[in-house]
């Protein structure tokens, strides 16, 4: 924000002197508040590196956080040896294991039936001879009653459906024969169970429907033991793994394997490097000899420690240092994933790199806290660091508010006053013009002469 230039229009020989004092005048009110607006400007672009060094910290801190989720669970990822028959859909799973699944002779379905018979249109052959019919889903029963405008096809379906008891009710027409019409219901979900529904159920108890299709649940036998499901997606039966039945078996079964997967240790820890390096990137360009304006930021300090105790980590197996799992610390403070120094690890040192990996409580990965409390997005520092420039902000803007206010009364005054000054000489001036002539007129008349 800056100060409108006030324009003096005066009447006197001395209003150009009168504008120069004005515009002075003004460029000398604008000097605290240049500085006021430079603080502010200043003020953004810190907020905005803070913001910015939350979002990188952050990154870090969740590679962390996944270096100890991969940790914790040891890397055991689970396979399925075929996946036409089993799928594996995800997989918490903490100790190695073997499944074996087999004798898979059914596939979960949804109960679907249509109307024994077909009706000679939609909107007016009658669909119940009394008008009350009840449907049965599952365990639950539901009495219908239709009116006689509603008893025809459109009507029950339309009925069924304002139950809401998980069937959908649908008409379909086949376009042959004098009964092209018919109901067709259709359970949300799968499973075996019971669809029905009746007409005239305290009297002639009539089937109006099919009882072709009463859904069907997934069965199967895991390590020999009879399993059924009224889902094809199994998350209840092996702890910690969710896995989808997709075909069914004959002969030899499917076997699924927990096993640790070096790769998700790997993938965790190059990642990781990558998270490290853009921290430090964002650290050096805010300390030296071109320093950025978080120099002297507790922000950037702090940063700076929890770094050091990073790299100085130490764990307590065989895998020791980050060197030992192929994060490799060069020159210039950079991390990099040694891929062919990871893999020369033997399978009892994976164990250990796991180990030195942890959790959110043990090894590499406990130091999630330290960068947390930098990166939260609520409690972290960078933050409160920002929350303390948005108070600092409005501080400012008004400051900033009040004082052009104040400097834009001040011009004003002044450029009345100099209006009344001008006023004043342009007076001053006229008079003596008044006197001139008047002096020039009586020294014609005395000598004949205006000097």
């Amino acid at each position: 924000m800056s100060l409108s230039p006030l324009a003096f229009s005066g009447i006197s020989s001395f209003s150009e002197s009168f504008q120069k004092i004005l515009e002075r005048s003004q460029r000398v009110s604008e000097i605290p508040l240049t500085r006021l607006q430079n603080d502010k400007i200043d003020l953004l672009q810190r907020k905005s590196l803070a913001a910015a060094f939350e979002g990188v910290a952050g990154a870090f801190t969740a590679s962390l956080r996944n270096l100890g989720t991969v940790g914790d669970r040891v890397g055991v990822a689970a396979t399925s040896s075929d996946t036409s028959k089993v799928k594996i859909n995800s997989s918490t799973a903490t100790s190695p294991a073997t499944y074996t699944i087999t004798d898979i002779t059914s596939l979960a379905t949804p109960a679907a039936e249509t109307s024994a018979t077909g009706y000679a249109d939609t909107s007016s052959a009658p669909v119940s001879a009394t008008g009350e019919l009840r449907l049965t889903f599952g365990s639950t029963t539901y009495n219908i009653s239709l009116t006689p405008e509603q008893n025809n096809l459109t009507g029950l379906r339309d009925a069924i459906n304002a139950l809401e008891a998980g069937v959908t009710a649908t008409v379909f027409t086949t376009g042959t024969g004098g009964l092209p019409n018919f109901l067709s219901l259709t359970a949300a979900s799968s499973g075996a169970t019971t669809l029905s529904l009746v007409d005239d159920p305290d009297g002639a108890a009539t089937a109006l429907l099919t009882s072709a299709n009463q859904g069907s649940n997934a069965e199967f036998k895991l390590n020999g033991v009879p399993v059924s499901k009224a889902s094809n997606v199994i998350n209840d039966v092996v702890s910690g793994v969710s896995f989808t039945i997709a075909g069914l078996t004959s002969g030899s079964g499917v076997t699924l394997t927990l096993a640790s997967d070096r790769n998700q240790l790997s993938t965790a820890l190059q990642s990781l490097a990558g998270a490290y390096n853009d921290v430090v990137d964002f650290v050096d360009s805010q300390i030296g000899s071109a320093a950025g304006l978080l120099s002297g930021s507790n922000l950037i300090s702090n940063a700076s420690d929890a770094l050091r105790r990073f790299t100085a980590f130490s764990g307590t197996g065989t895998v020791k240092s980050l060197s030992d799992v192929g994060l490799v610390l060069d020159s210039s403070g950079k991390l990099s994933f040694d891929a062919a120094l990871f893999g020369e690890l033997s399978d009892a040192q994976l164990g250990s790199a796991f180990q030195f990996a942890g959790t959110s409580s043990s090894g590499l990965a406990s130091l999630t806290s330290r960068f947390a409390a930098i990166s939260d997005s609520v409690t972290g520092s960078a933050r409160l660091e920002q929350d303390q420039y948005d108070l600092t902000e409005a501080r400012l803007s008004k400051q900033i508010e009040e004082l052009t206010d104040r400097v834009t009364a001040q011009q004003e005054s002044l450029r009345q006053r100099l209006q009344v000054a001008d006023s004043l000489l342009a007076s001053l001036e006229s008079q003596r013009q008044l006197v001139e002539a008047q002096l020039e007129g009586l020294n014609l008349t005395l000598y004949g002469k205006n000097s």
